[in-house]
């Protein structure tokens, strides 16, 4: 295994390409959906920070309900095509999506697909060999530990993986769990921290007030939030618990989940159930989480499972300290006791037992605060995607 840390790594060779000397690579990121989770978001990032002059990005995605970030792609100068609509069915993806994708590839004649997620990058690897003429080189990222997937999913990714030309993973806990037999020989897997796009970001005391005043929170309460998909995977369910046990010690103490997902009403039931939902406030998905995290005093994730969230990075670049499960990535950009701590998953005593600290400790919650913004200097999406190309540069020359 081999790459470059946290985004950072030396301008990349020019890639030679079919085509016009002078004309941009073409490439096609090839996404499940365009919702509004931290892979989706990445690559709306990156799209913001690719080099145009050499490369033209399209991207495509597979399930026509997930398309909040699309707008922002096309705003960005992206062409986005989805593959599965369903004419008048919403909440439905057209099965024969395959085929579209296949005409797609046809007549676009990228020199190159980026995949993301394993079921879209299955179909590319099959249909990519069937196409006349040379087929396009094929780059994957790994955004999440392989245990995570279902069987069949894990199964239909392992026959074809070999396929890709490069593989990028999200940390290095992501990198490990690709099984040996499936890796190529070389530098083929390379590991690139990305960081949000945060620039412009609001903070300081305005900024609080601001925040707080449009979650409706009190000026003066102890604040926890998180952000992301209510699934069984983020186990919010542990972060209620936790929540609960807070509140004896501290009954001013409020809870912001931001983000929406299939558990929604159990969670809602839950904390009904545990006598907290007056002080759990449940925002749904937000277009504006970088304004809100200034409301928070922590930011969390009670996940069971992570690849490397961008939504700690995003905490932390805004100066947030954090209490975080030891999982995935996440102790690759956070040291316990430095910049917030780590707990173990499943485990709402030890959540509370962080809270209930930096609640109590004031000063210490602002030297997690200013460590944090500090490592956040490491988080560089522009340095990501040249890191990213570097890899596309590598594939094209061979």
């Amino acid at each position: 295994m081999s790459g470059p840390l946290d985004g950072r790594t030396p301008a990349p060779e020019p890639a030679p390409h079919a085509g016009p000397p002078d004309a941009p690579v073409r490439v096609l990121w090839l996404a499940k959906g365009l919702g509004r989770g931290g892979a989706e978001q990445l690559l709306l990032n990156c799209a913001r920070h690719a080099d145009r002059s050499r490369y033209r990005i399209e991207v495509a995605y597979v399930l026509p309900w997930k398309d909040a970030l699309a707008p922002a792609l096309t705003e960005a100068g992206v062409t986005v095509h989805c593959l599965g609509g369903v004419p008048g069915i919403p909440g439905r993806a057209d099965p024969r999506w395959p085929l579209r994708l296949r005409r797609l590839l046809a007549e676009r004649r990228y020199h190159l697909v980026h995949t993301h997620m394993p079921v879209p990058a299955t179909a590319a690897r099959l249909l990519a060999p069937t196409l006349t003429g040379p087929g396009p080189r094929l780059v994957h990222t790994e955004h999440n530990v392989w245990e995570r997937y279902r069987p069949a999913t894990r199964w239909a990714n392992a026959l074809t993986y070999r396929r890709n030309d490069a593989v990028i993973a999200v940390s290095h806990a992501v990198a490990r769990t690709v099984p040996p037999g499936r890796r190529r020989p070389g530098e083929w897997v390379t590991v690139v921290h990305h960081g949000p796009d945060l620039a412009g970001a609001a903070a300081g005391p305005a900024a609080r007030a601001a925040a707080r005043a449009e979650l409706g929170l009190p000026e003066d309460a102890f604040v926890v939030g998180t952000v992301g998909n209510l699934t069984p995977k983020k186990d919010q369910a542990t972060l209620l618990a936790a929540h609960a046990e807070l509140l004896r010690r501290h009954p001013e103490a409020r809870l912001v989940l931001i983000g929406t997902g299939p558990l929604e009403a159990r969670l809602r039931e839950r904390a009904a159930e545990l006598g907290i939902a007056g002080s759990v406030l449940m925002t749904g998905s937000r277009p504006d989480v970088p304004q809100l995290l200034p409301a928070l005093d922590v930011f969390t994730l009670s996940s069971r499972q992570e690849g490397l969230p961008v939504a700690l990075m995003e905490a932390m670049t805004s100066g947030l300290p954090s209490v975080v499960t030891r999982v995935g990535g996440m102790p690759e950009v956070l040291d316990d006791g430095e910049q917030g701590c780590l707990v173990p998953p499943g485990d709402p005593s030890a959540l509370a037992d962080a809270f209930a600290r930096l609640a109590e400790e004031p000063e210490l919650r602002t030297r997690f605060a200013a460590a944090a913004r500090k490592r956040a200097e490491r988080f560089d999406v522009a340095g990501a995607q040249r890191a990213v190309e570097a890899v596309y540069a590598r594939v094209l020359r061979h």
